[in-house]
């Protein structure tokens, strides 16, 4: 929604920073995944946004995108979200189980999920205390903050390392 994220901040000396937002209820659901290239071990970052939630059909489309892109097998590692187990994915995930092979995170440990660090770092680095007026500009600013991310290796890596996982 096009609630801000509140985070403590300075202002001058009796001068309480005021933020405008808007009583919208409009949202932006977005799909992210980590890439880890076999050879180069270099890491990618994609995404796709929806102004709706997400259910397993986007889903679906975006691993079709995804699989498309990376052109080999790929090791898809899941956390416990309803979507994730669902009908059409659990469907999908048949139909191609000679390429995609799934992991599954422990229920509740979104501390183990390089992907969930990403949102960390959008949410609470780069878009802390925005009031976006409207959904193209908050769309507009989460891109921003993701291509920034996926041009910096050293950011991307860093990911896995707070989720404790080797590259």
């Amino acid at each position: 929604m096009l609630q801000p994220l509140v985070r403590r901040t300075w202002a001058p000396r009796g001068q309480t920073p005021l933020q405008q937002q808007s009583e919208s209820h409009e949202r932006l659901s977005v799909i992210s995944a980590l890439s880890v290239s076999p050879r180069r071990r270099r890491v990618g970052l994609y995404w796709e946004g929806h102004r709706h939630n997400i259910r397993g059909e986007q889903l679906v489309v975006f691993l079709r995108r995804l699989r498309r892109h990376l052109r080999r097998g790929i090791i898809l590692v899941l956390d416990r979200w309803s979507v994730h187990r669902g009908a059409v994915v659990r469907r999908f995930r048949q139909r191609h189980r000679q390429h995609i092979e799934v992991e599954w995170l422990p229920s509740y440990a979104p501390e183990l999920n390089p992907a969930e660090q990403v949102w960390n770092h959008t949410k609470y680095s780069d878009l802390p205390n925005v009031a976006p007026p409207n959904l193209p500009e908050l769309e507009s600013l989460v891109c921003s903050s993701l291509s920034h991310a996926r041009a910096h290796q050293h950011l991307l890596r860093s990911f896995f390392r707070t989720a404790k996982l080797r590259l």
